[in-house]
């Protein structure tokens, strides 16, 4: 059984613990060698997911950061181009792995709070004669944004990059890290927002609150490929249904509730607007993120992380003046309440 924890943890949903039937459904899963094809219950999840995505299969690899690496990896030769925002997951936070990996570099596009125009992806790609730049290969999108505050990619502004991309042929990519939570925000099917893309993946361990994992989703050519890679970095899991039995238990039941968590995002978000000297950088709280500006408060988002710590709350310094809140299921509404309070009394000093 999961025991309570000193502090209520708005860090990132990266810090969920398995809820006690969660760990029950990991104790039970029946395993096999993955490696092999023989563990049942990472194939069961595996199918799932491919189905959700629409795609033809998919595999369960340890991390998101992973699933974004190795898609970059079969797309990508060295001397291609990835086409994506400056503020994207893959450009910011994962070790310039696209240039280490595939030798792919980033060109980064105009953008609102992360989200971009296909007008965006026509002035990007490179004149194909031109013998000097780079090859234009791949345009990825976020969903949601993380660093655009939690913005949801809405269907229309998906079609418009879609359909500049397949008119430069080029490929197509969906960091999906929170695509659950931008499903259930818009309303719109996993595989209605995935269809046009080669690749696609949803992680596991974020708002689902699974210990560890995404999976990666495509053509049955491109998953050969990305199994080949898998094994290349390292990632043989041997009896995965361990971890793959976490997964299916969350699609059961960690994917419509969802809504819980964004609904207290948006009641965080409305208390701490209050907050004299605390700034909302993204006022439209859509999904399970907040991001506050501290800059009126006189003090770095560091000494107020520190002083709401004191108090009982775990919430991130993403830069000088820049906090951000993120909620999950190991969040609730009275905690909120508990945060909020923290947060003013902390700014007040």
């Amino acid at each position: 059984m999961t025991t309570a924890r000193a502090f209520i943890d708005l860090f990132s949903d990266t810090m969920t613990r398995p809820s006690a039937g969660m760990r029950q459904a990991m104790a039970n899963a029946e395993v096999g060698d993955e490696q092999r094809g023989e563990d049942p219950t990472t194939r069961k999840l595996q199918d799932r997911i491919a189905e959700l995505l629409g795609k033809e299969a998919a595999v369960f690899l340890p991390s998101g950061t992973m699933c974004n690496q190795i898609a970059v990896a079969v797309h990508c030769r060295p001397g291609d181009e990835i086409i994506a925002p400056d503020n994207c997951h893959l450009f910011t936070f994962e070790g310039a792995g696209g240039a280490v990996l595939a030798g792919a570099q980033g060109r980064a596009v105009p953008h609102v709070n992360g989200i971009f125009t296909g007008a965006a992806v026509h002035a990007a790609v490179r004149d194909p004669a031109m013998r000097h730049a780079p090859r234009s290969r791949l345009v990825t999108i976020e969903q949601t944004q993380n660093l655009g505050g939690g913005a949801v990619w809405s269907q229309a502004q998906i079609d418009d990059v879609v359909k500049a991309a397949q008119a430069h042929c080029l490929l197509l990519h969906m960091d999906g890290a929170r695509l659950p939570n931008a499903v259930v925000a818009s309303g719109v099917s996993a595989a209605k927002m995935s269809a046009a893309f080669d690749s696609s993946w949803l992680d596991l361990s974020k708002g689902l609150g699974c210990p560890i994992g995404g999976v990666l989703a495509g053509s049955k050519a491109f998953i050969e490929e990305v199994w080949r890679w898998k094994h290349r970095i390292g990632g043989a899991l041997r009896q995965s249904g361990i971890l793959a039995a976490a997964g299916l238990y969350a699609l059961d039941h960690n994917w419509d509730r969802l809504a819980e968590d964004h609904a207290n995002a948006k009641r965080l978000a409305l208390l701490a607007a209050d907050i004299k000297g605390i700034k909302l950088m993204y006022p439209k709280t859509e999904t399970n993120l907040v991001f506050f500006d501290t800059s009126g408060t006189g003090r770095s988002a560091k000494e107020i992380s520190d002083a709401v710590m004191q108090k009982g709350v775990r919430i991130g310094a993403m830069g000088p003046t820049r906090l951000r809140a993120v909620t999950h299921l190991d969040v609730s509404a009275a905690d909120i309440e508990v945060a909020a309070k923290a947060l003013r009394e902390a700014v007040a000093g």
